[in-house]
């Protein structure tokens, strides 16, 4: 084994142990935090196979929004930040049965589909690949709709939080004036 390919198996274990602590973990801003490291392994994982535009990809639209939105919108909900008894329903075989399935049939597809196929790493970096191709030419568009999605959920967070936050300032403040009204019996 080269060098690469041992930091890409190490890079793996620990995307993959980032993956499993952020499902299990009770704590909601912890699984955000590990699914930071889990997409940010990816990302790495990208580089070593000289994939750079979509780790940077990665990094950007995953690490740089969909995380933040999801800080966010945690922050800005008043999400509970130690362990939330909410965060578990009790289906945790169910849930561990159902992604083992879909584990198994991605790596049966995928095996599938490049079993007869050689991807040559060596490539040099003066030359277009067909992903690249494909990325500036047809896909542009879907990027920036992602984009503005983004940042409308990102909008919509802090009007859904604010409003919420205006609602229970005014039922506090009619609360303490019928509490003074009653010479505060409340």
């Amino acid at each position: 084994m080269t060098g690469q390919e041992v930091v890409f198996v190490i890079v793996g274990v620990v995307v993959l142990g980032a993956a499993v602590r952020c499902v299990t973990t009770r704590e909601l801003v912890h699984a955000a935090l590990w699914l930071v490291v889990a997409l940010g392994g990816l990302a790495v994982q990208y580089l070593l196979l000289t994939a750079e535009f979509v780790a940077w990809v990665q990094v950007l639209i995953y690490l740089g929004s969909v995380v933040v939105l999801l800080l966010f919108g945690l922050m800005l909900t008043r999400a509970p930040i130690g362990p939330s008894p909410d965060a578990d329903s009790g289906n945790r075989p169910v849930a561990l049965a159902v992604s083992l399935a879909s584990a198994a049939a991605l790596v049966a597809l995928v095996v599938d589909a490049f079993r007869t196929s050689w991807i040559e790493l060596d490539r040099p970096h003066g030359e277009s690949g067909p992903v690249g191709e494909s990325l500036f030419q047809n896909w542009v568009l879907p990027f920036e709709a992602l984009s503005v999605l983004l940042l409308a959920a990102l909008v919509g967070a802090i009007v859904v939080s604010r409003t919420r936050g205006n609602e229970q300032r005014t039922e506090q403040r009619t609360e303490q004036r019928d509490g003074q009204r009653n010479g505060g019996v409340g």
